[in-house]
């Protein structure tokens, strides 16, 4: 039994997730409707022991557990509360913010519970079981609820990322040239680097926004930057929502056939634009470790959102992809002195940061059928 059903009008004792049992004439109820011995004393169902959570997915898992084997012919159904554990930043109204009683048949051990419309991608929950036997007029007789145990969900798998990357190359648009990566930043940053860091913009790790299962939030370390450019001159926009200082540095500097190009994840923040990140990692370098496996693998000179082609006389062209914006981190620390820093004259758009920026998951063309 793969996906338990939703159970529903239960006669059962209070979630043990919601807290201690409050109504003792709720709890005598379903005693009450429990199955009876020959001398008319009550039986008790057993209770789920040593409750296991494996093989866990972004979307699904699989939960057993020791029961009296005695006991197990009496057994019809499972109950399963599953919560999210709770989170005081959590919006209480959301529907997956809902407890989730499900119900299923009494199969072998272990079960799988999947569903993309109950489980979300890194999401911590809280589970318990009970036991149950269907009577003769529809109701149940229920055990006590087991012990609660707490698991979190996976990340994205190569499979999810792939059908996200299959939904971006279709609204990526036509290729436009482009010469050079960018990155934005405050004054005060630049000139951090250059007197706390060697010269060196060094690493930082990726943060929160974007798809919830995303692999790379919160582990992949990189340098950020830009590479879009403006469809009636060719070059950059001179308007970012991330500072008025922008180093500027020649594509081949970090993307050449030396490296390796990642597809990471595709999103939108509520608004008509798409975002796609992209990661250039140096082959055999500590980011392109990460990303095998982890990510999918991007053709450099065939694909639908960052290329790189050598030309007959050895020189390298770049394109990028005119209908989505591109994020693109690149691995490893980058010096200054292989580019150049100046002031752009356009506005910073706070807008359009995308600082842990929050996926929109009524969006059907950048969601997939996996939790949100």
């Amino acid at each position: 039994m793969e996906v338990p059903g939703l159970a529903h009008n239960i006669t059962s004792p209070l979630s043990p997730c919601a807290g201690m049992i409050k109504d003792l004439s709720a709890l005598q109820l379903c005693e009450r409707d429990g199955s009876k011995s020959q001398d008319g004393s009550m039986e008790a169902l057993p209770v789920p022991q040593n409750i296991k959570i494996s093989n866990i997915t972004c979307d699904s898992f699989k939960i057993c557990w020791d029961m009296e084997p005695s006991s197990k012919e009496r057994i019809t159904h499972y109950f399963i509360d599953l919560n999210k554990k709770e989170n005081k930043n959590s919006n209480k109204f959301k529907h997956k913010d809902v407890p989730t009683k499900l119900v299923a048949k009494a199969v072998p051990l272990p079960m799988t519970v999947r569903g993309h419309w109950f489980l979300s991608p890194r999401t911590e929950y809280t589970v318990a079981v009970q036991t149950a036997s269907k009577q003769t007029d529809g109701d149940y007789a229920i055990s006590e609820w087991s012990e609660i145990v707490e698991f979190c969900t996976g990340d994205y798998s190569t499979v999810h990322l792939n059908q996200l990357l299959v939904k971006a190359e279709v609204i990526a648009g036509r290729m436009l040239p482009l010469s050079v990566f960018y990155r934005n930043q405050n004054k005060e940053y630049f000139d951090h680097v250059r007197e706390d860091q060697g010269n060196m913009m060094l690493q930082a790790v990726k943060d929160n926004s974007g798809s919830h299962g995303s692999p790379i939030s919160g582990k992949l370390e990189g340098v950020f930057f830009s590479c879009n450019t403006e469809f009636n001159t060719g070059k950059p926009p001179q308007d970012s929502p991330y500072g008025r200082q922008r180093f500027e540095v020649k594509a081949e500097s970090l993307f050449n056939l030396d490296t390796n190009l990642y597809f990471g994840d595709f999103y939108c923040m509520y608004t008509a634009y798409h975002f796609v990140i992209l990661v250039l990692a140096p082959k055999g370098s500590a980011g392109d470790d990460f990303c095998k496996g982890r990510l999918p693998a991007l053709d450099l000179s065939n694909n639908s959102f960052l290329s790189c082609k050598q030309e007959e006389d050895g020189s390298l062209v770049f394109h990028h992809a005119q209908d989505v914006i591109l994020e693109v981190i690149y691995t490893e620390p980058v010096d200054l002195a292989i580019g150049s820093v100046a002031e752009i004259n356009g506005h910073q758009l706070m807008s359009m940061s995308t600082v842990n920026a929050k996926k929109d998951p009524s969006c059907k063309t950048c969601n997939i059928s996996v939790g949100r």
